[in-house]
């Protein structure tokens, strides 16, 4: 069954569209939290359909706790790019106060895990990657996940340190620092998937991420309130504002979430063992 929020999401997704021309305000300011929300609305619903549940029919304190997490994490990236200076933001007179820009900012950036989650979600419903394993189960070994680790903790420093030259590594390093400590204290990690041959959940979070960094450019686009990137290097030949080669980063980005969320969700749901699968 399709959930009846559904059809708000698309009912939101359709007049953000439309407002992307007529530019009514508050609406043309406040896209982004609307038309985000509109799409995890969405997509919730086709998964509820396709598995019959879903996050957040489900799930609702973990759900929220995703989107309190997420808006966290954006923020985090935020003070990261004071130091990298890839991205900033234009159009935002129509804030009137930093108060209203932090609110503004918290309320957009608390719908970037779900989106990515929910994508991958449904896409794993679909059953589409199933059938793809690796060959053979591989031993990791400590070594190997401590390497990992202090790789990711060099990764941090070098892109923050010397971001013209190492500015990419940023969307690994939270990745390679976290997902060894969750594959040895037995939590959700990519390495756990690739130690047993399963593909499925690692290339639905790539792909969903993907999915999700196009349509975040596509929308940023035509917006009232938008980003543009500065990228040393690679500043050529634009799909919308991203440079293309830029958007190679997103499905290292959806593994890095992944390994944020169980690293810090673990602390929370791990006596229960509500986490929330994906």
């Amino acid at each position: 069954m399709f959930r009846k929020y559904g059809f708000l999401g698309i009912l939101l997704i359709i007049l953000v569209e439309i407002n992307f021309i007529l530019k009514i305000e508050p609406f043309a300011t406040w896209y982004f939290p609307i038309i985000w929300y509109g799409y995890i609305l969405l997509i919730d619903a086709l998964i509820f359909k396709t598995k019959g549940s879903s996050y957040l029919s489900n799930k609702p304190k973990q759900f929220i706790f995703m989107i309190i997490f997420s808006a966290v994490v954006w923020w985090m990236f935020e003070g990261i790019n004071m130091a990298l200076g890839n991205w900033r933001y234009i159009g935002t007179s129509g804030l009137a106060s930093q108060q209203m820009k932090l609110i503004f900012g918290t309320i957009s950036f608390s719908t970037v895990i779900p989106a990515v989650f929910e994508t991958a979600e449904f896409l794993k419903s679909l059953h589409i990657f199933d059938k793809i394993k690796l060959k053979k189960s591989h031993n990791i070994n400590k070594s190997l996940v401590y390497l990992m680790s202090f790789l990711g903790i060099v990764c941090l420093v070098f892109s923050a340190t010397f971001p013209v030259f190492f500015f990419p590594l940023i969307w690994l390093a939270f990745f390679l620092m976290l997902d060894p400590f969750n594959y040895l204290h037995k939590k959700p990690s990519i390495i756990g998937h690739l130690k047993d041959r399963r593909l499925t959940i690692p290339i639905a979070l790539f792909v969903g991420a993907t999915v999700c960094g196009f349509l975040w450019e596509f929308w940023n686009y035509w917006a009232v309130i938008k980003w543009t990137y500065s990228i040393p290097f690679v500043d050529f030949f634009r799909v919308f504002e991203m440079p293309v080669l830029g958007y190679l980063g997103y499905g290292p980005f959806g593994w890095e979430l992944y390994a944020m969320y169980y690293f810090v969700a673990g602390l929370f749901f791990d006596k229960n063992k509500k986490l929330i699968k994906i």
